[in-house]
């Protein structure tokens, strides 16, 4: 699918299809709070777009991970802060088969903190919707490589969803849910990505298109 229209303008203000295109950014680790000033930092992103937010995840299958949560609620992490990147003239329907091309790209079990994470996906929603990249700073730390990597955490290195993916209809649209597995690694229980600290936030996994 080709890049959704950018509009800065207030001409289409009242133009359904005409969305806000907002990158939200979260700490993965209390760090930040003093590597940040310094521009440097350890963050998950997502793209909000139409009042939900879309993000990557690992897990261990062959399918999609990119999930959809409420915007500014990604459970796991700590939300630092969200940067607005213009707006889109894109509907809601047409986005939603865009993510759908997008997550084919975007296997669970393809995640990695280094090469493949949640920074290079929400870069790659912006540059394919708007030609442009997000700030460089969110995924400093993929740049810096493998020479960076084997001073992370464990539990950044390897990080999975710790839940079996379930498809269900939401909506009309085909999406998946996540539930918890009956026997889990202790170990892997430490993993805070997408292990939401209460039942009220809900993670639904977008099935990739054919």
């Amino acid at each position: 699918m080709g890049k959704g229209k950018v509009s800065n303008s207030s001409h289409n203000e009242s133009n359904d299809n005409e969305t806000k295109l907002v990158l939200n950014i979260y700490d993965l680790t209390p760090m930040n709070n003093y590597s940040y000033w310094i521009g440097f930092g350890i963050f998950h992103s997502g793209i909000e777009v139409h009042g939900k937010e879309y993000g990557f995840g690992a897990h261990d299958f062959s399918i999609s991970g990119v999930f959809e949560v409420e915007p500014k609620c990604c459970p796991g992490f700590s939300y630092r802060c969200s940067i607005s990147l213009g707006r889109i003239n894109m509907s809601s329907s047409d986005f939603r088969a865009f993510i759908e091309n997008l997550a084919s790209d975007y296997h669970g079990n393809t995640y990695h903190l280094i090469s493949k994470n949640c920074n290079h996906f929400s870069d790659d929603i912006v540059y394919k919707l708007t030609g442009k990249h997000i700030p460089r700073w969110v995924n400093r730390l993929a740049r810096l490589g493998s020479l960076f990597s084997c001073l992370l955490p464990e539990s950044l290195q390897a990080t999975r969803v710790k839940k079996v993916p379930e498809y269900h209809q939401i909506e009309g649209n085909e999406t998946l849910s996540i539930s918890t597995p009956s026997e889990i690694d202790e170990t892997e229980q430490e993993n805070p990505l997408l292990s939401p600290k209460d039942g009220s936030v809900d993670i639904n996994f977008v099935k990739a298109a054919p």
